[in-house]
């Protein structure tokens, strides 16, 4: 990831906090393409970033800063895999971190925050009451909080997916990059570095690609705001879905996420638990790749649009595989 040091934010002089993030493959799914008829259909697969998420990036460049700034104690609430990647580059820094996460997350991923060393705290309720908590008792220690949007690195690291996509791509857009969508900071930094990689002249500021949001049928609020053509997106009431990256039921930056969806004449998909499952299944069936059920959502996804014809045979679709399904083997027995 820190090929890209020099549009970063790092200082001459500076080292970041690294465990090997970023540039991970591209690959061209072409025995999952030929289910649907797509010759360009590739996997952009995140889950082989450290910790096993693509949630490694932000957090590698967000404790890069907060080590640079003089932060002792790193906060954050998660639903999981960004409590994992927090936890493992505060342990690289040296630094402390404190955890806030649902009591029903996934056993994994409370135990790997564990694993590096951070301080958990199980929350009775959503991210958004691990939030609250974090805020609270951060504000009275002083501890540095990396939750999302709550400062500006983690986009950052983000934004790193669409140059490495650029690059891999020889330099031009895919037609469709279809993303699961939580907190949203991927798609946010996304669509930041599109404008730079154009800026700088690397692509030629032609045709973005259509942007797609991808969330669960129980915890909806981007899809729900995007359909009914508002700037930002209500709370969900009662959220609820076994992909734990996707349970959060209000978005900081949901006026960002709709705006790249909508710019860049994209779109925004629900689907449900099973057929994120059955999705995961078809990715590792038809090309070995480890997909969560975020991932799974992802090619759900792709197959509804294919079906109502607004994803056609000759374009090119970039599936994001945000982590791996290690943590969520559970979900396959179910």
């Amino acid at each position: 990831m820190w090929r890209y040091r020099e549009l970063m934010p790092l200082f001459d002089g500076e080292e970041p906090v690294t465990l090997g993030e970023g540039f991970t493959p591209l690959f061209h799914a072409r025995a999952l393409g030929a289910t649907l008829g797509l010759d360009r259909l590739f996997i952009k697969d995140e889950s082989l970033n450290p910790t096993n998420s693509f949630k490694a990036r932000g957090q590698s460049a967000a404790i890069t800063r907060a080590r640079y700034l003089g932060a002792t104690t790193i906060s954050l609430p998660t639903a999981g895999n960004a409590g994992n990647a927090a936890a493992a580059y505060s342990s690289a820094a040296g630094l402390a971190c404190e955890v806030f996460i649902p009591k029903d997350a996934k056993r994994p991923f409370i135990d790997e925050c564990r694993l590096y060393g951070a301080n958990v705290t199980l929350v009775d309720g959503l991210i958004t009451d691990a939030g609250r908590m974090a805020a609270e008792q951060g504000a009275a220690h002083g501890w540095y909080d990396v939750s999302t949007l709550k400062e500006p690195y983690r986009i950052e690291g983000k934004k790193t997916m669409a140059y490495e996509l650029a690059e891999q791509m020889g330099w031009q857009w895919p037609d469709w990059i279809v993303y699961p969508t939580g907190g949203g900071t991927g798609m946010v930094g996304m669509w930041k570095a599109f404008d730079e990689i154009e800026r700088i002249g690397w692509v030629k500021p032609a045709t973005r690609p259509r942007m797609v949001s991808v969330q669960a049928e129980n915890c909806a609020p981007i899809v729900r705001a995007f359909q009914k053509g508002t700037e930002k997106a209500e709370p969900w009431e009662g959220a609820s879905t076994l992909a734990d990256g996707l349970r959060v039921p209000r978005a900081i930056g949901d006026f960002l996420i709709l705006r790249a969806v909508r710019e860049s004449g994209g779109t925004a998909v629900a689907v449900s638990d099973a057929s994120m499952v059955e999705g995961m299944l078809a990715i590792g069936r038809h090309e070995g790749v480890s997909a969560a059920p975020e991932g799974g959502a992802a090619l759900v996804a792709i197959q509804r649009l294919v079906a109502d014809g607004s994803i056609k045979p000759q374009h090119s679709i970039v599936l994001f595989n945000t982590g791996g399904a290690l943590k969520y083997l559970d979900v396959l027995s179910h």
